[in-house]
């Protein structure tokens, strides 16, 4: 379980920027990137981290 005081401590390692804890993701709130949590271990390594979505592209 990730506590309220190590959220305090945590920073995006690419924004330098508080993180929140969404579900089972770390989210920065900066720039949206989406940091594992496995067992009970944020894995706070940009090459893990998820994009954001952005906006959705319509063809056609």
């Amino acid at each position: 379980m990730i506590t309220e005081e190590l959220l305090n401590i945590l920073a995006c390692p690419l924004c330098k920027t508080d993180v929140r804890l969404e579900g089972d993701r770390i989210v920065c709130t900066t720039c949206g990137r989406r940091y594992p949590v496995r067992d009970d271990i944020p894995v706070m390594l940009i090459d893990e981290a998820e994009l954001p979505e952005g906006p959705k592209k319509i063809h056609g």
